[in-house]
């Protein structure tokens, strides 16, 4: 009789969940931003969009066949290319978009590791990157019908918005961010999926209300906080990119935390900020301290004491 008992890496729990199927019900769920955004801006999203995939895909093709190893079928390339490019402006130059995709697969994705070892969302670092390097063309949201400023930079200077509006999505911003209707239904369809929770979502966007009441001039104004939620990335930011895997902490508690850090940044970065917007540096900004939260709020193991120093005393 063979004795021998079989020794695997772990993790040593198997599941049906597989990795493409996350990121094919991630794709799932950002259909609606994107045909909103394409029914609101016309083609050209669409070709935002599909250059923007086409470039994640092909540089992660390029580089499986450098290294002989294949891992475009994850669909891990496609979340990523999608999420950019809902992160653009429609009116973006296609090499820019080209260049974003380049730049957060290789260098963000692949160079350290590939899937599962990057630190920071690879979509957010490429936007943050495309921000540093064409801040004009990045904020740029002017395209046939919006010609003027976004509603979260008509609100910083002290004007009026349209709330509806940016609820429903006719407001200018990058192609994915304008509905918070598309947005709260793709969120639903993955959280009824179980593939993401609340924890990092709700205290996000709580902690960032309550910021925003507290500093923001206008007290607990509904219509003021309303559109601050409503408008630029957060609720994009909140359900589809703070959520990461890979990026977000793994304690429950650590999640909690890693969402008021990310609400209180985001509320620093609008209101104190030179710009109306700052998920996106804000959500880079605290996955670079995930380590730190995750040391912070990880469990001890049943029977295990904390250390602690003897004193010369008796």
């Amino acid at each position: 009789m063979n004795l021998r008992m079989k020794i695997s890496s772990n993790p040593h729990i198997r599941s049906r969940v597989t990795t493409n199927g996350i990121m094919a019900a991630v794709i799932i769920s950002l259909l609606p931003a994107a045909g909103f955004g394409i029914y609101n801006f016309g083609s050209r999203a669409a070709a935002v969009i599909l250059v923007t995939v086409a470039s994640t895909v092909l540089t992660e093709f390029l580089f499986g066949l450098y290294k002989k190893k294949t891992t475009i079928t994850d669909l891990s390339a496609v979340v990523t290319g999608l999420l950019l490019a809902l992160n653009l402006p429609v009116n973006l130059p296609l090499w820019m978009a080209v260049l974003g995709g380049i730049f957060a697969i290789l260098v963000v994705k692949m160079l350290f590791g590939g899937l599962g070892q990057n630190f920071m969302n690879p979509a957010l670092a490429a936007r943050c990157f495309l921000l540093i390097s064409f801040p004009a063309q990045m904020t740029n949201f002017e395209y046939d019908a919006y010609t003027g400023a976004t509603p979260l930079a008509s609100l910083k200077a002290g004007e009026s918005v349209d709330v509806l509006d940016m609820v429903i999505g006719r407001t200018a911003g990058t192609i994915g961010e304008t509905s918070m209707i598309a947005l709260i239904v793709g969120a639903c369809f993955l959280i009824l999926l179980g593939i993401i929770d609340l924890r990092i979502p709700g205290s996000y966007i709580v902690s960032f209300v309550l910021f925003a009441g507290i500093f923001g001039g206008r007290g607990f104004d509904p219509a003021y906080l309303s559109a601050q939620v409503a408008g630029g990335g957060l609720m994009l930011g909140a359900f589809f990119m703070a959520t990461d895997y890979v990026t977000r902490p793994i304690t429950p508690k650590g999640q909690y935390l890693f969402g008021i850090f990310l609400g209180i940044m985001t509320g620093i970065f609008r209101i104190f900020g030179p710009g109306a917007e700052g998920v996106s540096y804000a959500i880079i900004l605290g996955n670079l301290l995930v380590p730190l939260i995750e040391k912070c709020t990880m469990p001890r193991a049943f029977g295990v004491k904390r250390a602690f120093r003897q004193g010369g005393g008796s």
